[in-house]
């Protein structure tokens, strides 16, 4: 039998994702699993949306531009011109098959095999996928939970950069800890990547979900980087529309968008019925939003508020997303996520969590921490931080 490729055999796990036959059994059982493991939020996709695919009139389903449907880009163009990031022309965007393709063609593009990309951890997991993909190698720089995951300092960073360092790569508001970088850090980023000349990789698909007066800031509204800039960005979790696998890439650096859209060529097009759905999106009425804002500042609130009053747990206010990392008084975040689905129950309940183990490339760290998504109505995320509260009273591996 033919071996199997290093890539496939070196490709990480999603520590999202992994657990799910655990779940199943657990369902089997006829228990009720809480998914907090995973983004998918429990929002309604706005009605314009879905009114807009039922209406979908084609005779033909054709393939776009390889850079996607112009109409699209155009509109594109005019909505992040809405959120304050002006001067970008339909050339400037390339339309991808979900974040996860445009993070692809940017690494692709940008690093050679063996070139390096400095992120902070905890980190995306599937960036270590994607760095996979391309030969590339992930260089974290550890955050800390005690001041809620703030960007490391400039020394850290420049202790990581080498020859071989080509890019930083972050994510803002953050996944997995919810951390919203501010102006005044990126500032500071961009110091760094102009005295290296490096790119500035910026995943910003949760860009609508800031909290408590807070206000995004663009890497694209950097001065003086503008040709190392490269931004990512989906509609997945905007118009909480994960299945309609659109978004994009941007960047005013005109010869990494020709060599990108090479790559794009290559896999022909984006879907086109996600293109039409996500053009449509943008007409999104401005309530949608804020009743989404609102309702996920109550769903924080109330994660956030339960876990500290919990003995022995800590869990930072994060700022941005709809994500938490949560500290806890247990040895191993993996065996404790596995034990909730395998061995516990309460009131005939469990919840599934993410070990933060996958979100760290440094071996050891996350054991004691794990990553929650508050994408579930208040009712469940009460019941389900109580199913917690009780799990960690009787988890045989608790630390304290």
């Amino acid at each position: 039998m033919p071996n199997i490729s290093l890539k496939g055999r070196n490709m990480p796990e999603s520590p999202i994702r992994k657990l799910v036959p655990f779940a199943d059994e657990a369902k089997k059982k006829g228990r009720i699993v809480y998914h907090l493991n995973i983004g998918q939020p429990d929002i309604k996709t706005p009605d314009n949306v879905m009114d807009k695919i039922r209406n979908i009139d084609l005779k033909v389903i054709e393939y776009s531009h390889s850079a996607g449907i112009l109409s699209y880009r155009k509109k594109l163009v005019e909505y992040y011109n809405s959120v304050g990031i002006e001067g970008l022309t339909s050339d400037d965007i390339i339309v991808t098959t979900g974040g996860s393709e445009a993070i692809i063609f940017a690494i692709l593009t940008c690093l050679d095999p063996g070139d390096e990309i400095i992120t902070p951890e905890p980190f995306y997991a599937n960036y270590n996928g994607f760095a996979n993909l391309s030969g590339a190698v992930i260089k974290p720089i550890t955050s800390s939970i005690a001041n809620g995951f703030a960007l490391p300092a400039v020394s850290e960073f420049e202790k990581c950069i080498t020859p071989k360092t080509k890019a930083i790569l972050i994510c803002n508001p953050n996944n997995p800890t919810g951390y919203l970088y501010s102006k005044e850090e990126l500032e500071t980023l961009k110091e760094i990547v102009k005295k290296h000349d490096l790119y500035l990789f910026s995943d910003e698909v949760y860009r609508e979900f800031c909290y408590d007066g807070a206000e995004h800031f663009s890497a694209l509204n950097l001065k003086g980087i503008e040709e190392n800039v490269v931004m990512l960005d989906s509609v997945s979790k905007r118009y909480s529309a994960c299945g309609v696998r659109i978004g994009c890439v941007i960047s005013r650096n005109k010869e990494l968008m020709s060599a990108i859209l090479k790559f794009g060529q290559a896999r022909l097009s984006p879907p086109t019925f996600g293109q039409i759905a996500s053009e449509e999106a943008i007409n999104t009425p401005k309530e949608y939003f804020e009743e989404v804002l609102e309702e996920y500042v109550k769903r924080r609130d109330i994660v956030v508020k339960a876990i500290n009053n919990m003995e022995g747990c800590f869990c930072p206010n994060p700022k941005g997303a709809f994500y938490a990392v949560a500290k806890l008084p247990i040895d191993n975040s993996d065996k404790f996520c596995k034990w909730l689905l395998e061995d516990f129950e309460y009131n005939n309940q469990t919840v599934m969590l993410a070990p933060a183990t996958g979100f760290y490339s440094t071996k050891g760290l996350g054991k004691d921490e794990v990553r929650i998504s508050y994408v579930l109505n208040e009712e469940s995320l009460i019941n389900s931080m109580k199913c917690l509260e009780e799990a960690i009273k009787v988890y045989p591996g608790k630390t304290n």
